[in-house]
């Protein structure tokens, strides 16, 4: 499985793969994809890891006991929670999709459907900023709708009705 391309240099390729696999990769695995020596490929890693410790980036090249890694500096780390979601599980992410198919929606109705871990769901979604709650007018219950944030990050501009 060799990795062809315009013939970037060793080091340029490990970066590529490093970025692309999104995820620790190891030595073995490197030295397959690269189809260079498991020497060759030690002493790029080596360059790269140099070339980023000296290099004003966000980025950096990490090893770990199951492989190296290009990942985001510790100290850029805060700008995740501002920048990127919270990760939705599916059980909350179905919930989320039964609110946005029938938005607004009955929370009494969402519980008949989803059961009753939906109220922890429910309380995730606004705590998340995908969905807002309002009193019932009359009744007990909360009617729940899909918010603007849910949209952007979705990227859908309408559902169908």
């Amino acid at each position: 499985m060799e990795i062809e391309s315009f013939s970037p240099n060793l080091t340029t390729k490990i970066e590529a793969i490093l970025y692309l696999k999104a995820q620790p990769t190891s030595l073995n695995e490197l030295v397959l994809l690269t189809n260079h020596s498991t020497d060759e490929v030690q002493s790029a890693l080596i360059e790269l890891m140099s070339d980023y410790g000296y290099r004003d980036s966000a980025l950096e090249i990490l090893e770990a006991p199951n492989g190296y890694s290009l990942q985001l500096r510790s100290c850029y780390q805060s700008l995740l929670e501002h920048l990127i979601p919270a990760q939705l599980n599916s059980s909350t992410l179905k919930t989320l999709a039964a609110i946005a198919l029938k938005s607004p929606i009955l929370q009494s109705d969402l519980i008949m459907v989803r059961g009753s871990s939906a109220y922890q769901h429910v309380n995730e979604l606004v705590e998340d900023g995908f969905i807002r709650k309002r009193r019932q007018e009359e009744g007990r219950s909360y009617w729940l709708e899909i918010t603007d944030k849910f949209h952007q990050y979705f990227e859908i501009n309408q559902l169908p009705q």
